[in-house]
């Protein structure tokens, strides 16, 4: 799967945040789930429009982001 099909940067959309596709749903709310405990499977229930792969893509465009996050040492 290709991330870059089902995520886009739109700048009338939640001031260009990456969200999933035709929604208003951003990659920064699904990993904040993600990341307080929900399920995949809770996820899709709390957002029936969603689907796995969505959830999934969301996951590895945040992995892209932060490996190609530049390290600044002090």
């Amino acid at each position: 799967m290709d991330y870059k099909e089902l995520i886009e940067r739109n700048p009338s959309v939640l001031g260009g945040k990456p969200i999933i596709k035709g929604t208003r749903i951003s990659v920064e709310l699904i990993i904040r789930k993600l990341g307080d405990g929900y399920s995949i499977s809770e996820i899709l229930e709390n957002y029936p429009h969603l689907t796995t792969e969505q959830v999934k893509a969301a996951l590895q465009y945040a992995a892209d982001v932060i490996a190609f996050e530049e390290t600044i040492t002090t």
